[in-house]
């Protein structure tokens, strides 16, 4: 049953975040009968989304199928930092980040990295299907997303400092390392 859940949930986060590009006409519909009410629903949605995920892969059952070395765990946070920079990269104003401040999705790439990360450790059946499919997820973004023009303006991003960027990248790292850990999985080894 978790592994049914599992799937459940991503296809509802991929098909949530792809109806807008690839169905248009649906979500100008939706829009037009619920207003704004629409972006609430939708945002509905993606929570259930990740909780049936979460729920999916917590429930789902222990199928080995590669154990990573113990210095994967390492490489993996090192990942997670570079994750967590690139994804926090679109409120910085361009030019002001260290690096990768030019990605024309830094967010999306920064995702990709995130679910790279997360394979690197955890080689069972459910890991693959949620970072696995996380990952042909946000793959499958950049290639909608190359189709249509950038919707995001950084020139009104709030962070001009890339010191101030690299502070948010590390209380984000740490609150998410917090976040592992309360739920029993530590992070660091």
């Amino acid at each position: 049953m978790g592994f049914v859940v599992l799937i459940l949930g991503l296809a509802l986060w991929a098909g949530l975040h792809l109806c807008k590009p690839l169905a248009p006409a649906f979500r100008s519909a939706l829009q037009d009968r619920l207003g704004d009410g629409s972006k609430g629903l939708i945002a509905l949605g993606l929570v259930l989304s990740v909780v049936l995920m979460w729920w999916g892969y917590r429930s789902a059952a222990l199928v080995v199928i590669w154990t990573s070395p113990s210095w994967m765990t390492h490489l993996n946070n090192l990942l997670m930092l570079l994750a967590f920079y690139m994804f926090l990269t679109t409120a910085t104003k361009p030019g002001t980040a260290f690096m990768f401040g030019n990605l024309k999705n830094p967010q999306l790439t920064g995702f990709k990295v995130w679910a790279v990360a997360h394979l690197l450790v955890n080689g069972d059946l459910a890991a693959l299907i949620l970072f696995g499919g996380l990952l042909a997820w946000a793959v499958a973004e950049v290639i909608v997303a190359k189709r249509r023009p950038s919707a995001v303006d950084r020139t009104t991003a709030p962070i001009g400092s890339p010191w101030v960027h690299l502070a948010l990248v590390l209380v984000a790292f740490a609150g998410v390392a917090a976040l592992h850990s309360w739920l029993g999985r530590w992070p660091f080894g």
